[in-house]
């Protein structure tokens, strides 16, 4: 008898931050069955915080264990993290991760980089889960790549618990509340809450694209792999079949 071999279509790798609760539970619900996800934790946030050079080393050592999983593409997905050490330092560390995979690697950084410039977005409104001091840094990101911020609010969660236990109401009302009718697009950061789930609501409210961090990721790690599917409810991002 001949056996024939069962193979997903893809294996899409991710490091998240040990503190993260919301990328597996996402990528096991919006990805097609034969997409598998493999997920790695390392310790970036909170207490384990350090600069983002430092944490080269042992992003590489997280890839190379995805790599024996044979995945596709990987993905540090930590919005803060990956925009921590500005635009040169991001790609000094995909360059890194790539070197140890000999696959392609993204961020959440270079991933909302690519939603963006697909999505022919510039000017921005942009929330995020985090107190003032993170909020800023994210926004300092921001402003080297490029964009500009039109409007923008730091919703100020304590911390990894309360991020992704607050509600996906809490993202369409804080959204909402910062509606900007010049504004190109409106992005919601952080891989760690639960705004993927509104992303379609808002869309109809504000006549504008709306980007998460997980979506944006999902997104671009499909299309880097030549993956074209359109995901249901995540928003104009997938009508897109192509990365910029």
């Amino acid at each position: 008898m001949t056996y024939e071999p069962i193979r997903p279509r893809a294996r899409i790798g991710f490091i998240v931050p040990s503190s993260n609760r919301m990328v597996e539970e996402h990528a096991w619900r919006f990805f097609p069955h034969d997409i598998i996800p493999h997920v790695t934790r390392l310790a970036m946030t909170n207490r384990h915080k350090v600069p983002l050079d430092q944490l080269i080393p042992r992003i590489e050592q997280s890839t190379e264990l995805l790599a024996d999983s044979d995945c596709d593409v990987t993905v540090l997905q930590c919005t803060g993290t990956s925009m921590s050490g500005g635009v040169a330092m991001e790609a000094q560390v995909l360059d890194a991760m790539e070197k140890v995979s000999g696959r392609p690697a993204l961020s959440a950084a270079s991933s909302l980089m690519s939603a963006f410039r697909t999505l022919k977005a510039k000017k921005l409104v942009f929330i995020s889960e985090t107190r003032q001091k993170g909020h800023d840094a994210k926004k300092q990101f921001l402003d080297e790549a490029g964009y500009t911020i039109l409007a923008d609010k730091a919703v100020g969660l304590a911390g990894s618990a309360e991020y992704c236990s607050m509600p996906p109401q809490l993202w369409f009302d804080e959204t909402m509340k910062l509606r900007r009718d010049d504004a190109d697009l409106y992005f919601i950061s952080c891989a760690n809450i639960r705004s993927i789930d509104v992303i379609e609501d808002l869309e109809k409210e504000l006549g504008r694209p709306v980007v998460t961090s997980n979506q944006a990721a999902f997104w671009c790690a499909m299309r880097k792999i030549g993956i074209t599917d359109r995901l249901p409810k995540l928003g104009r991002l997938f009508d897109e079949k192509t990365a910029v």
